[in-house]
């Protein structure tokens, strides 16, 4: 019986973990710009930490999350996000102490969710996020925006679109609480039953149902930005200034609502306007949450942050045709004729890898031929030929694959003289 894949797994086989690989690196050397350090969190959590963050009207938490009981009899959950169990880490460790401030963070890493599988969304997908926890500056609101968008441009990408709101602060919410509640109310048995039970919960979420989106009331629904009060309109007004300051082009969408109920205030996504690129266009979303540490047990501490899907990444790069320049080259490849020759090899291999030089033999005892088609395939800018009589006579032949030039090379000295000739 053969055994496959869970069904909204995936395999990345050489090849293709290359590109991702490179996504992850330039994502770390942006961070380290931005002065983000990394932080690695459990891929499972308790079970309530992700009800009290994410909130309990959420899709995640009512349909997505995997959990179980382990032996001890306790609820636990693969993360679905990464938000929570960072902000977790914040609170536990005491970072909030930390002498400097704000705490940026950055992780990457799997997350789960069990939804229908189709093109970019997998039930096991890897997520890069940042985190600023510490500071209600709407200065570090258009930074982290534009750590978004630099990964984005300096990997190519150009059709992007961002779009941005404001979810105002806990009285501009209530206040947009009770009109959505008013606005919805006469006719919520319209609405599907996930609707329905949101509807006094948290009726915000309304505005992100995928199968009511079309409803007449939806287009009519009051907007969060007429509910914003002084506070939170000079707030958003700042993020938007600061955003134009940087050269980043953006579009306020009073509909953006984000999926999840730690957001207040800033809220935003950004899309790919590439032609083909699919039904769902979000590369990224975040936003920020002040009040989510107090939640999970800290000190009152505002925090902002985005979290994107490499797997979005990789189908916006080849919606774009973007292929990414992979370095899949390697310095050396030795061709070894006979017995003592392929012994001897074993040793010159392992010297050459020591001395910093990505290379590789035979292990299949082939003919030369078919060993010179393997360095081809292998990219090889050299290939070192060594036989009985080169053994013999202490040298070795070295070719350069790009122009068929040929060089002798002492053997017993070849590491250092392969050094100096060819680096």
């Amino acid at each position: 019986m053969s055994i496959n894949i869970p069904r909204g797994t995936q395999d990345i086989l050489p090849g293709e973990v290359e590109k991702w690989q490179m996504i992850e690196e330039k994502a770390r050397e942006l961070c380290k710009k931005f002065q983000y350090k990394e932080i690695r969190t459990p891929i499972f959590e308790h079970t309530d930490l992700f009800l009290r963050s994410v909130g309990d009207t959420t899709d995640i938490v009512q349909k997505e999350m995997y959990t179980f009981e382990d032996r001890g009899g306790r609820s636990l959950t693969l993360r679905p996000e990464g938000t929570a169990a960072v902000v977790r880490s914040y609170v536990e460790q005491k970072m909030f102490g930390y002498a400097n401030q704000p705490v940026k963070l950055y992780y990457t890493g799997p997350m789960f969710r069990y939804e229908r599988p189709q093109a970019g969304r997998f039930r096991q997908f890897v997520q890069f996020g940042v985190e600023a926890l510490g500071s209600a500056d709407p200065a570090i609101d258009a930074e982290v925006i534009a750590l978004a968008m630099s990964l984005y441009k300096e990997l190519g990408l150009k059709k992007l679109k961002l779009i941005v709101n404001s979810l105002g602060d806990k009285d501009s919410r209530n206040a947009h609480r009770e009109a959505l509640i008013n606005h919805f109310q006469p006719r919520i048995e319209e609405f599907c039953s996930d609707c329905q039970s949101r509807l006094e919960k948290n009726p915000m979420r309304i505005l992100d149902c995928k199968k009511d989106r079309d409803h007449e009331l939806m287009k009519s629904a009051p907007s969060i930005l007429e509910f914003l009060n002084d506070e939170s309109k000079v707030y958003f007004e700042k993020v938007q200034k600061y955003l134009s300051d940087l050269d980043i082009p953006f579009e306020v969408d009073p509909n953006l609502v984000r999926g999840l109920d730690y957001y207040n205030h800033t809220a935003f996504e950004i899309m790919s306007d590439a032609e083909g690129f699919g039904a769902i266009t979000t590369l990224c979303g975040g936003g920020r949450y002040n009040g989510l540490v107090e939640e999970i047990g800290g000190p009152d501490t505002p925090g902002i942050g985005f979290a994107l899907s490499i797997e979005r990444v990789i189908a916006a790069l080849a919606a774009e045709n973007i292929e990414l320049s992979i370095n899949d080259e390697i310095d050396c490849y030795l061709v070894a004729l006979g017995e003592e020759a392929q012994d001897y090899t074993v040793g010159l291999l392992h010297k050459l890898r020591l001395a910093g030089f990505s290379a590789e033999r035979d292990y299949l005892d082939r003919k030369i031929k078919t060993q010179f088609k393997a360095a081809d395939r292998l990219n090889a800018k050299y290939v070192a030929i060594l036989g009985e009589e080169e053994l013999k006579a202490n040298k070795i032949n070295v070719k350069t694959m790009s122009t068929g030039e040929q060089a002798e090379l002492p053997l017993d000295a070849f590491i250092e003289k392969f050094k100096e000739t060819y680096k």
